[in-house]
């Protein structure tokens, strides 16, 4: 008996999301950055001062996992951490010029990649696919 395949939208999903994942890793590899180091500092240089609970919230990780890598961005001098005068339990973080500087470096290159990544949808594709996804992602 054959059957239909039903969770073959779900299989095509996760393979290219775990392939446009590997290849974004060893971009962000030469920058000696993690992908979720990329990120934090990627909602900083576009949103500026954040929460670390700001930040997690943008990027989908945990507390837990945040501090871990705001403790190594500010290890290697891309980010300062400062106390929230408003609420004692919050840290804002902002970019050094350090990081600011190799966002400045990074970014053209990794919008020209998300380019080059989807140049195969054309306007009316990319709209479409944004709201299948959209529609999808309601559902979970």
């Amino acid at each position: 008996m054959n059957r239909k395949c039903t969770n073959l939208p779900f299989l095509v999903l996760m393979r290219t999301s775990k392939e446009i994942q590997e290849s974004m890793k060893l971009e962000m590899e030469k920058n000696n950055l993690s992908i979720t180091e990329f990120s934090v500092l990627e909602v900083l240089y576009h949103k500026g001062k954040q929460t670390i609970q700001q930040i997690g919230h943008s990027i989908l990780i945990s507390s837990g996992s945040m501090t871990y890598v705001v403790d190594r961005l500010e290890h290697k001098g891309f980010i300062n951490r400062s106390a929230c005068p408003d609420d004692r339990r919050a840290i804002h973080v902002t970019l050094t010029d350090k990081g600011t500087s190799l966002m400045e470096k990074i970014m053209p290159k990794h919008q020209q990649w998300i380019d080059d990544v989807f140049s195969s949808l054309n306007t009316e594709e990319s709209e479409i696919f944004v709201n299948l996804l959209k529609k999808v992602s309601k559902k979970v």
